[in-house]
């Protein structure tokens, strides 16, 4: 399975932005904003941003050891038009997957919980202030650890979010996850892993998968040959999933303190 290339395969221009503290980097036709004014976050427009549409946003919690920049390597095989999206950075310092520098993962005690939903609530916030939002069509997905997180936070709060996305990241098992379950049961799930993952195994993969048929939940569930990674196929993959989504969207429900 083809792997996504590095940070070096783009080449961007940086660019001062109307934000101040900002930098806006021009990733070949999108555009990529990051807030360097907290460090947490980075925002995505599409390719030819119309301010009249309401556009879906994806929420992206990285993989462990990465950080908010991954959103930079996955947008181009997702969509460049599609999608208004924003990542927020991990809660918790570790070194770089690459061996240089400094990466971050998420973690699900309840300190570092509180924690994501504050950084993933203020990047909305964020992408709402600058672009112009569907509030019905917010999805929360992510990587690995990231996957988790976006279960995590989804279950917490689900009437926000449109669905969720979990690519190698297995369904949180503490705090009761599943205790909100008859708004959960119309929160849509796309969950991708891969046969050799190890971060995922197959056999929670088919724990989770029993859990979700006996909760009642809609899950559309993707294997992939290999061992962990992400693919410009699985990007591509929750891409068509999303606007299968947007074409039969769940009723909107109001999520009370979340505007």
């Amino acid at each position: 399975m083809n792997r996504l290339p590095t940070d070096a395969f783009f080449s961007s221009a940086i660019l001062p932005s109307a934000a101040g503290n900002s930098a806006t980097e021009l990733l070949g036709a999108g555009k990529f904003e990051s807030a360097s004014e907290c460090g947490q976050h980075v925002l995505f427009a599409p390719l030819h941003y119309e301010a009249n549409y309401g556009y879906p946003l994806l929420v992206w919690l990285h993989g462990g050891g990465d950080s908010e920049r991954q959103l930079r390597r996955i947008m181009p095989h997702i969509s460049l038009r599609n999608y208004v999206a924003v990542a927020p950075r991990g809660t918790l310092n570790v070194p770089h997957a690459s061996g240089h520098g400094e990466g971050y993962r998420w973690v699900q005690s309840a300190e570092h919980v509180s924690a994501a939903d504050e950084r993933i609530q203020a990047a909305i916030g964020a992408a709402q202030e600058r672009y112009n939002i569907r509030p019905d069509r917010i999805f929360i997905g992510g990587y690995e650890s990231g996957g988790t997180m976006a279960f995590r936070i989804a279950v917490d709060c689900a009437p926000q979010f449109a669905g969720v996305l979990s690519l190698g990241g297995p369904f949180p098992t503490q705090n009761a996850p599943l205790a909100n379950l008859n708004v959960l049961r119309r929160l849509p799930l796309f969950v991708a892993a891969c046969r050799q993952g190890v971060f995922y195994r197959t056999e929670q993969v088919c724990d989770n998968l029993r859990l979700f048929h006996s909760a009642g939940m809609s899950i559309t569930l993707k294997e992939y040959p290999g061992e962990d990674a992400l693919s410009p196929l699985m990007l591509a993959d929750i891409d068509r999933w999303m606007m299968e989504q947007i074409a039969t969207p769940m009723p909107l429900v109001s999520v009370p303190g979340r505007g």
